[in-house]
């Protein structure tokens, strides 16, 4: 087995003069889920495009299983690609739509029919192997392009936002059949998405992507308890990190909306009266009774989910903050509380942006 399925090295493209794909490194270990997310236009399709032979690469090199890929035809780089439109010949049947790229390679008939079977059976679909893609719903759709992939035996699964034509309920659904099938299967897949949530729950290892650069590459607990950067800390989860403005103290300690707060930070590098940014996850909130560096906050809204209430509040100096509430009474709009922060959890940045804890 080789040690790494994918490996990008100094990856760059550009159309025309406007370089968009900045010289990415990255290595992809073999079977593993890797997910690239970003806002639109960070250059995450545009990537996995590159890796799939779709895009030509205007600089660096690409290796799949050790083996130079870069200017080889996607037909001859080992991987089998599902699109967000199902993409689909409407006038066959299932069968046929698994079976037409085999066919087109001039497979036996027996080993079209075994693989055939093999992927209908782990995707469930064997029922509707005689129906048409217009008799499917949208989630049996995706299963059918999916198990186009499947039966090509790649080396590489890639996925371009493959659940984003589906509504929420079976996106669920379908990310869950994607998680089993990448246990069952085992090969490399990387998986294009804007839907942090679809990122978190399905990779192995994030590549967080803005402008064509990486932000942060680790696994989904790394990139969420310990981001890189105010970029990172601001996009990845839902809701997001609050970011305080603030200002440095020394000693280890910042103002923070007219409170003082201690964090594990050391002077080296910044100088007393220094703006900084003090970051802070909802669930790492907690309503108490006030006192020593606690923040007060009035709630302008409160959103009951059952188990869990989000507090969306304003500080005094009219920053937003959102506060996660689990127990106790439930808390209304209107009502003022104060807010201490969990010790471990504090975060704080330069104002550049760069982590500093």
């Amino acid at each position: 087995m080789h040690e790494t399925g994918v490996v990008l090295t100094d990856i760059r493209k550009s159309f025309g003069s406007l370089e968009v794909i900045h010289g990415i490194d990255l290595r992809i270990a073999e079977g593993s889920f890797v997910v690239f997310v970003g806002p639109s236009g960070c250059g995450k399709s545009t990537l996995l495009r590159m890796i799939a032979g779709l895009e030509e690469v205007t600089d660096g090199e690409i290796e799949i299983k050790g083996r130079n890929v870069t200017d080889l035809d996607p037909s001859d780089r080992g991987i089998a690609m599902v699109f967000q439109s199902y993409a689909l010949y409407p006038h066959m049947s299932v069968r046929e739509n698994l079976a037409f790229g085999l066919k087109m390679a001039r497979t036996e008939t027996a080993e079209i029919e075994a693989r055939v079977k093999a992927a209908s059976a782990i995707l469930k679909i064997d029922h509707l192997l005689d129906r048409r893609p217009g008799q499917l719903s949208g989630g049996q759709r995706q299963r059918v392009a999916i198990g186009r992939a499947i039966v090509r035996k790649p080396d590489v699964f890639l996925f371009d936002e493959p659940l984003s034509n589906l509504d929420a309920e079976l996106r669920v659904s379908m990310r869950i059949e994607i998680a089993r099938l990448h246990r069952e299967l085992g090969n490399t897949m990387i998986y294009v998405t804007h839907d942090q949530t679809e990122a978190m729950t399905l990779a192995d290892k994030i590549v967080v992507l803005r402008d064509g650069r990486i932000e942060q590459a680790g696994t989904p607990r790394e990139v969420y308890e310990n981001p890189a950067n105010i970029f990172v800390a601001g996009f990845i989860g839902s809701p997001r990190m609050n970011l305080l403005d603030a200002v440095w103290l020394g000693n280890g300690r910042v103002r923070v909306a007219g409170s003082e707060m201690s964090v594990p930070v050391s002077d080296e590098d910044l100088q007393i009266g220094e703006k900084v940014c003090f970051g802070a996850r909802p669930e790492h909130l907690f309503v108490t009774e006030g006192g020593e560096g606690c923040i007060p906050a009035k709630v302008d809204f409160a959103e009951y989910l059952g188990g869990t209430q989000y507090l969306y509040c304003q500080l005094a100096d009219s920053q937003p903050l959102i506060a996660e509430y689990r127990s106790g009474p439930g808390i209304n709009a209107g009502s003022t509380i104060a807010l201490s922060v969990d010790g471990n959890q504090r975060r704080l940045f330069a104002a550049d942006g760069r982590r500093l804890r």
